[in-house]
């Protein structure tokens, strides 16, 4: 391993992940939409010299994973034409090595003495960016065209002036130029902060040991990772697990996985995974990646460092054509419930490997509602991400509230939404019955209801895991299903888990939504007497439900 003093080694590991931390708090401190500012939909990352991740913000895992290949893709094509002040800003999964339309990347270099340093580097999920459906996430796009505007890598900033061209184009083209243009300003600033605090980071430890502690990061990283999967039960691993499919009548999209632990590393293989559908769900690679090393990292015990050397013994796999290898011109906006499914499939089959480090199968992810309409002649979107309940494991039950392991994002307080758009919102519970009985029980489902207070609104959104509910674990059973409704008078009106196209809304229609119950872990028969009481008493389940799971005890 690089020379470096083991104790200066942590000093710098720690100045690396602070700096990518404080990229973090400005975007979040200064951004303008709820989906950046409240649901936190946003990562950052320190990079060094060539591109490679030092360190990470605690943002979004299934994000973070694939900023290596962006920088890999923007050197390439910037050769020679970086210079001090510059800002960058692209977007596109096929021209830039993006993830899809709405993520825009906004990063700058570090210059020392002429030459490139590091690089701070920011991705957000812009409210809106144009397209055929507001929020910019068209399940039922056939093509990347039919998406938003796409921005292959281009200068914001040209040696410190704004390309006024570039935010023209930007505002020409996006329904909430007001968010869109605070959210990138926010951006922005965050990575004028990195690039100050990197260089004075330099400039205090000098350059030869900032380059030498970059190096023995990346190899400490790697070298723990792969003693650490030297110790797995070596082997393959596989399951299988689907998305419900797209529109009124749906066919099921399936995920299949092999994951093979090699001695001192892994390989994870999609093959057997649907080919790419004409709907906005496609993954481009970086993003399955992402979610592979994400997926990887998350049942490891040692302090690995959260830089690039700790992806190296990750292999990753995927046939061309695939739903997580998509070829151009495949859409791609709504690919972060495809990341999530990925995620919940290599759960399952590191589950047969690790059973202790994984839960039951969860929330499946985020939902996505949004809502667009037109105020006193202007547009407004609303969307968030809406975060649920958790599986249970071999130590308790599922959680209800949390992130997915994909995301660390969180739900807009009620009084925000309300205060800024034409919604009110009545009822924001967990749903009894929900939770996957087991000896441990799932997480209950978390249910949002949203009262239309303008004459004319669109609903689009994005959701799962209602004809294939989280899977329980070692006997436990499936949690609740998803559910959205429309209550119009007296009518009740299903909404597709993922409608092809938004649906109109009238003043006083209340959306429904009810989120996936996480899945139990072992037999329900072996729950505890007084784990079911309290159950009782919480009105966690009914005595109908009782009755009928665990009679007999």
């Amino acid at each position: 391993m690089s020379k470096v003093d083991p104790y200066l080694l942590e000093v710098l590991r720690s100045a690396f992940d602070t700096i990518a931390d404080n990229l973090a708090i400005t975007v979040m401190r200064t951004a303008y939409s709820e989906i950046v500012r409240e649901s936190l939909d946003f990562s950052t990352a320190l990079c060094d010299r060539e591109g490679m991740t030092l360190a990470q913000g605690v943002c979004t895992p299934m994000h973070l994973g694939s900023f290596h290949d962006a920088m890999v893709n923007l050197r390439r094509v910037k050769e020679g034409d970086i210079f001090p002040g510059d800002v960058f800003i692209f977007n596109d999964p096929f021209l830039a090595a993006g993830q899809h339309l709405p993520d825009i990347y906004v990063l700058a270099p570090v210059f020392v003495d002429d030459a490139i340093e590091g690089w701070a580097t920011t991705l957000a999920h812009h409210s809106d960016v144009g397209g055929i459906v507001a929020g910019s996430n068209a399940l039922g796009a056939t093509e990347v065209f039919q998406e938003g505007l796409r921005l292959p890598i281009l200068k914001l900033y040209n040696r410190g002036v704004p390309n006024e061209s570039v935010w023209s184009i930007i505002e020409a083209n996006v329904r909430t130029p007001r968010l869109v243009f605070g959210d990138l300003h926010a951006q922005v600033a965050a990575c004028t902060n990195g690039v100050r605090e990197f260089s004075e980071l330099i400039e205090r430890y000098g350059l030869e040991t900032i380059r030498a502690a970059g190096k023995a990061l990346h190899e400490h990283a790697e070298k723990l990772v792969r003693a650490e999967l030297a110790e797995f039960p070596q082997g393959e691993y596989c399951f299988v697990d689907h998305i419900d499919g797209l529109g009124e009548n749906p066919s099921p999209v399936t995920f299949s996985v092999k994951v093979t632990f090699t001695g001192d590393g892994v390989v994870v293989d999609w093959s057997g995974t649907s080919p790419q559908v004409a709907g906005g769900i496609n993954s481009t690679f970086p993003f399955t990646k992402s979610c592979a090393y994400a997926a990887i990292r998350s049942v490891l015990r040692q302090n690995v460092p959260n830089c690039h050397g700790f992806t190296v013994p990750i292999e990753v796999r995927a046939p061309e054509g695939s739903v997580v290898k998509p070829l151009f011109p495949a859409p791609t906006g709504a690919r972060g419930i495809t990341g999530y499914r990925m995620l919940d499939c290599l759960m399952g089959a590191l589950a047969q490997a690790v059973p202790d480090r994984v839960t039951a199968d969860g929330s499946g992810g985020s939902s996505l509602p949004t809502f667009a309409g037109t105020i006193d002649g202007k547009q407004f979107v609303f969307c968030e991400t809406l975060m649920g309940t958790s599986g249970a494991c071999d130590a308790h039950d599922g959680q209800e509230g949390v992130a997915h392991i994909g995301a660390n994002q969180a739900n807009v307080p009620i009084e925000l939404i309300e205060a800024r758009y034409p919604l009110r919102v009545e009822e924001y519970g967990l749903v009894q019955d929900s939770g996957g009985p087991g000896r441990l029980r799932g997480g209950m489902s978390i249910k949002r209801s949203y009262r239309i207070l303008c004459d004319n609104a669109t609903l689009n959104i994005r959701s799962d895991k209602r004809a294939h509910p989280p899977h329980g674990l070692f006997g436990g059973l499936a949690g609740g299903g998803s559910m959205t409704w429309i209550h119009r008078d007296l009518e009740r009106i299903p909404v597709p888990a993922l409608p092809l196209a938004p649906l109109d809304l009238r003043k006083g229609d209340l959306v429904e939504h009810v989120m996936p119950g996480g899945g139990g872990w072992g037999d329900p028969k072996q729950r505890s007497e007084g784990d079911i009481v309290r159950d009782l008493q919480q009105q966690r389940i009914s005595p109908a439900a009782a009755e009928k799971i665990y009679r007999g005890k």
